[in-house]
């Protein structure tokens, strides 16, 4: 079961010139709006230490903030992903993906069949694939997995599209990354 709840008001994501964007410190806002792969930047921080693990994988019904990113009528149904990013066992990121039924029943991508590989290795290594704006908010706690339900967790998201299939990425950075890379930046 996806974690979040509908009583839980959808964070307001941000560009890169907010203000809130513009309060993360550097090193926040250095991983916040890195354009290149997340997963590929998590393999070199865990010296090839680095797993996915899948928490939930499903259709249903997505949220009113992904159905408006996706450009979807309220309620739409699509395919909900959501997985740990794991640097030496420990979760870093928590990640959700989300497409369209309809897009992704059409646009030939077969989201079941990823188990514990990254999506986003696959989004930068297929050809065709063009990354939107990056987004970023303090993500509601609620939405988190309960072992990782904390507040003010920085988190990004941004759509890939690939002719009419679209897929929307948020990345929630968790407390163990930042631990990770102060520690990477001590042992320099």
């Amino acid at each position: 079961m996806p974690y979040e709840t509908s009583q839980v008001p959808a964070p307001h994501w941000l560009q890169q010139q907010t203000p809130l964007a513009a309060s993360a410190d550097p090193l926040t806002a250095d991983w916040l709006f890195d354009q290149g792969s997340l997963t590929r930047r998590l393999t070199r921080l865990s010296a090839d230490h680095f797993s996915v693990t899948p928490l939930y994988e499903g259709w249903q019904p997505l949220r009113a903030d992904e159905c408006t990113s996706l450009g979807l009528a309220p309620g739409s149904e699509g395919w909900v992903r959501e997985v740990y990013l794991r640097g030496h066992g420990q979760p870093w990121v928590y990640a959700r993906s989300v497409a369209a039924r309809s897009a992704l029943q059409q646009g030939g991508l077969d989201m079941e069949a990823l188990g514990s590989r990254s999506l986003g290795e696959l989004l930068f290594c297929s050809p065709g694939f063009t990354r939107q704006a990056i987004e970023v908010c303090h993500y509601p706690a609620a939405w988190l997995p309960r072992e990782q339900r904390h507040d003010g967790l920085w988190a990004r998201r941004s759509r890939f599209d690939q002719g009419e299939l679209s897929i929307l990425v948020a990345e929630i950075f968790l407390p163990a990354l930042w631990q990770a890379t102060d520690t990477r930046l001590e042992d320099r």
